[in-house]
């Protein structure tokens, strides 16, 4: 029988909000050209801005596009957290490790009725949640099938997305950059294959999260100190706004792109704008903490930040207490129905979601120590619970706390439903 955790009304979600803490990266993997895994920063870039306007189909018939039908589970942030406790001595401070694309899907949930499917397990104190891939794959044949309204197939539209990334970022910081390079990206082959994906720690209430997710771009350097604030940038496309309309639909897209930055700690939004047959046209800066203060401010489309955090902390929470034995479990959110559902699929065993390898390197790490691993130092994936900033936001007054400071600070995040 499967257990449920309801999802309307929104409102009752609203309120005091739950402390955040800041996302602090403490590793990062690559991928290469040729979507080879790689335990560095190598494909990292840099943003600097398009030349405009652009053509965002340009290059399409040469598009190098990553071959995503394999599924790849979560072997690569796994290789990642693991190489991280070989480093340490310590298994990281966490209790879900997941990709970021699985919180976004759940931090969305009571605004967005969109339907996913997702597979978890528990090994020890852990649980690790990945996307049910056969579900994402049907999702993907239903896509294809869509045409846009004007007759742009959607692959097209993905590739312009694509397009723009390559258009406004450099493999190398500026001054090591050739003008010839600078000038000439638009004819650069766009490869979807090549990422740079930060792992952070980050929590919502009482669940410490571990998140995997791609960084589009750096807007300087890398701070000296792990785990200070890093200047990433997430870059967009978007339709021209033209009309009420247009602004209601970006609105409720600036939901999503609020919360994929939001959940790897990215302060800055450059978006695209582009005409109706891809010709890029402006782009515009968006800061992350400010989105949701000017959506409510213009009182269109009606979604809250403080909403999707609660959410997102309360169903962690119950999430946590819900999955308390081996086996596969699967957590499915149906297209209009009020309530996300939890059931097991399989008895025993874990599946493919984790590695053999890393259980094997999990075991080891408890053969060397003196102490179970629910007892080992948080050190090793960041700061302490005692000692990381949290973020807690102050739903009437519109502030946030620092918790190690008397001090509040104000903070563009409105309070209210909207």
């Amino acid at each position: 029988m499967a257990l449920t955790f309801p999802i309307y009304p929104p409102a009752r979600y609203a309120g005091q909000s739950e402390p955040v803490k800041r996302p602090k990266e403490f590793a990062c993997f690559s991928y290469d050209k040729e979507h080879n895994f790689r335990l560095d920063d190598s494909s990292l870039k840099w943003y600097y801005p398009p030349e405009l306007p652009a053509n965002l189909s340009h290059g399409l018939d040469k598009f190098v596009q990553h071959d995503d039908r394999i599924d790849e589970h979560l072997d690569s942030l796994l290789k990642t957290v693991a190489s991280h406790e070989r480093k340490t001595g310590e298994p990281i401070d966490a209790d879900i490790v997941t990709w970021r694309g699985m919180m976004t899907k759940i931090m969305a949930t009571p605004f967005d009725d969109q339907a996913f499917e997702m597979n978890a397990t528990l090994y020890r104190y852990e649980s690790f949640i990945e996307e049910n891939h056969a579900f994402k794959e049907q999702q993907r044949a239903l896509e294809k099938k869509r045409v846009g309204k004007n007759g742009i197939p959607s692959s097209e539209m993905q590739y312009w997305g694509y397009k723009f990334e390559t258009l406004s970022t450099l493999p190398r910081p500026w001054g090591e950059t050739s003008r010839e390079y600078i000038e000439n990206r638009d004819q650069e082959i766009v490869n979807n294959k090549e990422q740079y994906c930060s792992v952070v720690r980050t929590g919502f209430g009482k669940t410490i999260v571990c998140l995997g997710g791609e960084v589009d771009a750096i807007w300087d350097a890398k701070p000296a100190t792990p785990g200070d604030p890093i200047n990433w940038v997430e870059l967009k496309t978007s339709a021209e706004i033209t009309s009420y309309n247009d602004q209601l639909v970006f609105d409720r897209k600036l939901m999503k792109f609020w919360i994929q930055s939001f959940l790897l700690g990215v302060p800055k939004i450059i978006v695209g704008f582009r005409s109706k047959d891809g010709m890029l046209t402006s782009v515009e800066e968006f800061q992350t903490m400010s989105i949701p203060y000017a959506v409510q401010r213009r009182g269109m489309a009606k979604w809250d930040g403080n909403v999707c955090i609660k959410f997102a902390a309360l169903f962690l929470e119950w999430l946590r207490m819900s999955i308390n034995d081996e086996g596969v479990w699967r957590i499915r959110r149906r297209r209009g129905v009020d309530h996300i559902e939890l059931f097991k699929v399989e008895e025993v065993g874990h599946g493919r979601i984790i590695t053999d390898e890393f259980m094997n390197w999990r075991i080891m790490l408890t053969l060397s120590k003196s102490k179970p691993p629910d007892q080992a130092s948080s050190s090793a994936g960041g700061p302490t619970a005692e000692t990381e900033t949290v973020v807690k936001t102050d739903t009437d007054a519109g502030t946030k706390t620092d918790a190690r400071a008397s001090e509040c600070v104000r903070v563009e995040q409105p309070g209210e439903m909207v």
